[in-house]
């Protein structure tokens, strides 16, 4: 009997993924395709009553059409749409999950915060380059917040989801996106992030830091592209010092120059200097100075938990 497959599209704050997968015979989650479609519905995420705008909604349906198109080919046993900050902390977010499933005929399921972090954390025991690890934290920086999770012996002992994302943060502390990253904006967001994470009661010991999500897979497409490298080819682990250096050399190009970066999706380059910001102060508080890199986060923690259930 053939084993099945599922597919999930991760309706996320600055980017909408699609994930097929499978299991295989070794019973590991196996990607049959993957894609990512820059959407940035969370525009406006960081005001007092956060909104999903007109031109953000029509970005997010158009990418989730075009990927659940993609996924036809492989006869998914199941589809699955998840929404995380954007859509969860939107006004009027019940009217952008109605558009969908008048478009597609499938519901958004709307994850809290727990099951986004707990998700994160399963998809992140999937990975087979972690499969030695027992003890780490985990970190996955999105558009409307960011997921802290401590491992102890492969289990969760401690998970928060906080308003940390990297639009909400540019739109409250970067008055002109189109300027360089000012000195006085890195420090109005690492003691903004400082006070969170102080108030959150999370805890930091001495272990690995595993860093998912767009940006630090964004630091290693720059890297690829710089040394003539594949993605796979580089280094999972990016140190402080990488990033802080990063930070710097982007951080003082306007806009403009910053979109010209090899390996810097467009899109991303008006909060990827907060995205680093983020990274580095995290870093500083907890007190590490690397993270490791992975790519099996919160789609993959879906689909191991759709397909436990065929």
């Amino acid at each position: 009997m053939p084993t099945p497959v599922v597919a999930v599209v991760d309706i996320g704050s600055n980017s909408i993924k699609v994930l097929v997968a499978t299991r295989s015979d070794s019973g590991n989650i196996t990607a049959l395709a993957s894609r990512t479609l820059d959407a940035r519905i969370s525009a406006g995420i960081s005001r007092a009553e956060p909104r999903l705008s007109e031109e953000g909604m029509a970005r997010g349906l158009a990418a989730i059409v075009a990927l659940l198109s993609e996924t036809t080919a492989f006869s998914p046993a199941q589809s699955v749409l998840v929404a995380t900050s954007a859509v969860r902390d939107a006004a009027n977010g019940a009217e952008f999950r109605a558009r969908v499933l008048a478009a597609t005929g499938l519901s958004v399921r709307i994850l809290t915060g727990d099951e986004e972090a707990h998700l994160i954390g399963r998809g992140l025991t999937c990975d087979p380059a972690l499969a030695v690890l027992r003890d780490f934290h985990v970190f996955d920086l999105g558009g409307g917040s960011l997921e802290c999770l401590t491992f102890i012996d492969r289990k969760i002992c401690q998970a928060v989801s906080l308003q940390l994302g990297c639009v909400r943060l540019a739109e409250k502390f970067v008055p002109d996106f189109a300027a360089c990253f000012s000195t006085e904006s890195a420090e109005h967001i690492a003691a903004h992030i400082s006070a969170v994470v102080l108030a959150s009661g999370f805890t930091f010991a001495p272990a690995i830091a595993i860093g998912t999500g767009g940006t630090v897979s964004t630091v290693r497409a720059i890297i690829a592209a710089r040394t003539g490298k594949t993605f796979e080819q580089t280094n999972p682990v990016i140190t402080l010092a990488t990033l802080r250096n990063l930070l710097a050399e982007l951080g003082n190009l306007p806009l403009s120059a910053r979109r010209q970066i090899p390996g810097l999706p467009p899109n991303r380059a008006d909060v990827f200097p907060t995205a680093l910001a983020t990274l580095v102060t995290l870093a500083k508080i907890g007190g590490f100075d690397a993270y490791r890199n992975s790519l099996f986060n919160l789609r993959y923690g879906l689909a191991a938990e759709m397909l436990e259930k065929l």
